[in-house]
């Protein structure tokens, strides 16, 4: 009998890591590609055949992106774009996922949900409107507010979703005591709560960094982030393929290594914020 249960589990993983296998193949073999495309000369790039790895990789590709663009500014402006949106947006929106917890109130939390499943171009011609009568179109300050639509709707969620999954019995318990609601927040429901607030910081960070249509529209020449400095390198006369590879995985690379490191992480916050408590 240990036998076919056995068969049958290995059937089960088998056919889970094909379904994996499937679903996550064409991803990497983009990045492969992207990665030879970046380390060959441009003759390799357009030669026919095609030529799928170069026979000397090079990384010269990478030093012109550094030499004839600004890199450095733009890395500037989205470290300072998604790392102020993600650090308003936890200063703001952790209490206020608090206070929705307390108040146990789904109709906020969905109402939340929705504006962060709402596509982000629907908030764009307002914003663009405001910020024109306010004399903020092509600042960064314009790009960094509008990027709190990202980042806030995201730790607002996740992290209401975990202290929901806190037991009740816990604040009933510092309640008793004489705790007022901020001591019951700071001391109580907030260090329980690190891990999921840690992945809505990096999920949010995430969704920001690789946010294209905001700074696209909103910011200036100078102002630009890593997504519409690569965009605006292509160009109708020259395509240059390998600084373009380079500078796509240059601004991947960052967001990447994040995500492989805390996998684990954002998976197991996001499973325990999933779980209501008691």
């Amino acid at each position: 009998m240990a036998r076919p249960g056995r068969l049958r589990r290995g059937l089960q993983r088998a056919a889970l890591g094909a379904a994996v296998l499937t679903l996550v193949s064409p991803a990497v073999l983009f990045f492969l590609w992207m990665l030879s495309l970046s380390l060959k000369t441009e003759l390799e790039n357009t030669a026919y055949p095609i030529v799928f790895w170069p026979s000397a990789p090079s990384f010269a590709n990478y030093a012109a992106v550094l030499e004839d663009n600004p890199f450095w500014r733009y890395l500037g402006n989205s470290l300072l774009v998604s790392g102020g949106a993600v650090g308003v947006a936890l200063v703001l929106g952790v209490p206020a996922a608090w206070a929705i917890s307390q108040l146990r109130s789904q109709r906020l939390l969905f109402i939340v949900f929705m504006a962060r499943m709402t596509p982000a171009i629907s908030f764009l011609i307002p914003l663009f409107t405001l910020f024109k009568l306010l004399g903020l179109s092509g600042t960064l300050t314009s790009v960094f507010v509008a990027h709190l639509v990202i980042t806030m709707p995201i730790v607002v969620y996740l992290s209401a979703s975990s202290f929901e999954a806190l037991p009740q019995e816990l604040d009933d318990a510092a309640r008793a005591d004489g705790a007022s609601p901020w001591q019951r927040f700071a001391w109580v429901a907030l260090p329980l709560t690190k891990p999921g607030i840690a992945v809505a910081c990096i999920l949010a960070f995430i969704f920001s960094w690789n946010n294209f249509i905001f700074a696209a529209v909103l910011a200036g020449r100078e102002q630009r982030t890593l997504p519409v400095a690569v965009y605006n390198s292509l160009s109708f006369e020259v395509l240059s393929w390998g600084p373009l590879a380079a500078a796509a995985l240059m601004v991947t690379l960052p967001v990447l290594i994040v995500t492989m490191l805390l996998q684990q992480r954002i998976v197991a916050g996001l499973t325990a914020g999933a779980v209501k408590g008691g």
